[in-house]
């Protein structure tokens, strides 16, 4: 008993020694251990959840600093060619710029499949920049299931701009805007998503709006897409009265309009502050995140229960059989996960 007791100490301590060189070396900007740190907060493994979290309590007070953008749009919109502009131009000027791509997952693996990062050749060789694709993992609006944890690590990494890319799909991107300061959608013109923008409810959580891919022959049509769009916008509730969305043409491939919409960016930033909503609106995003964390800590403690997952098991095949309904095995569940001390 006693072997098993030092075992189990010195596994601790050699795991206690390993989160203080990730975390130092987080701390320290050092890129080997922010992609570590990254995959430990990531990983879905029972055995690296409380490593995790133990990280993420180190590393929480050195974090917040950062401007969040997340930006959006359809496949096809040129999102990671702007991305690699507009954070080439950050870097430029001081800034240094993480880059979050979610990227769709394999079916296969679940892995990230990699392509943005691809699309990155700049800031991909930037030392001032960190790219990390994660796997969206399916989940809605493609949003990895960790990313606002890794947008900690990245804070405390050091990085004063995080720009969170996403797959763009449409199906729930209020998840990226509950996770950023400023959330900005970019449009194709005469895609034919005009009405369709306006049903997913883009344009009602946007903070700015920018038709890309503005130029050649194609910059007219581009503007008058923005028209279009500001016209949309003029007819919706925008998130903050003191701010209206506004409606840019813009160019990644040639960086035209891209210096005037972080200027806006900027400009919005600035507002924000002086209003008191910068606060009030993070304040909010910790919340919200609290109870993420309560949801997945509870459908943590759940699965690893082995009494319970042997319910689980049980019950998903009556469901499957129709002996069961959905309803009465959920209820089931909940009553199995409230007998547990």
């Amino acid at each position: 008993m006693r072997l098993w007791s030092c075992l189990a100490r010195l596994v601790d301590e050699v795991q206690a020694s390993e989160l203080d060189l990730i975390a130092a070396g987080v701390l320290a900007g050092d890129r080997t251990w922010i992609g570590r740190a990254i995959t430990l907060v990531e990983s879905r493994k029972n055995s690296d959840f409380d490593q995790a979290n133990a990280l993420l309590e180190t590393l929480l007070p050195h974090s917040g600093s950062s401007f969040r953008v997340g930006i959006t749009g359809a496949p096809g919109v040129g999102k990671s060619t702007f991305i690699d502009e507009l954070g080439t131009r950050l870097t430029e000027s001081g800034h240094r710029v993480a880059v979050l791509a979610v990227d769709p997952s394999s079916t296969i693996s679940g892995g990230s499949i990699l392509g943005d990062k691809t699309r990155m050749d700049r800031l991909s060789a930037n030392q001032s920049a960190f790219i990390r694709p994660s796997p969206a993992s399916g989940l809605l609006g493609g949003v990895a299931k960790n990313t606002r944890e890794t947008i900690i690590v990245l804070e405390a990494a050091g990085f004063d701009v995080v720009l969170v890319e996403t797959v763009g799909v449409g199906q729930s991107e209020a998840l990226v805007a509950e996770m950023v300061d400023f959330f900005l959608v970019l449009l194709l013109a005469g895609a034919g998503d005009d009405l369709q923008g306006i049903k997913k409810g883009v344009l009602e959580i946007a903070d700015l709006l920018a038709v890309n891919k503005s130029d050649g022959e194609n910059e007219l049509r581009a503007r008058q897409a923005a028209r279009d769009y500001q016209s949309a916008t003029e007819l919706l509730n925008p998130t903050n009265p003191n701010w209206n969305p506004p409606v840019m043409t813009c160019s990644g491939l040639t960086g035209q309009g891209v210096e005037a919409i972080w200027q806006k960016v900027t400009d919005y930033r600035n507002l924000m502050t002086e209003t008191g909503d910068w606060d009030s609106r993070r304040s909010g995003q910790q919340v919200r995140w609290m109870w993420s964390l309560v949801e997945d800590r509870l459908i943590h403690r759940l699965r690893d229960n082995p009494e319970i997952a042997e319910t689980i098991e049980t019950l998903e095949k009556s469901v499957i059989s129709g002996s069961l309904t959905p309803l009465v095995a959920a209820n089931s569940i909940l009553r199995a996960f409230g007998e547990i001390d």
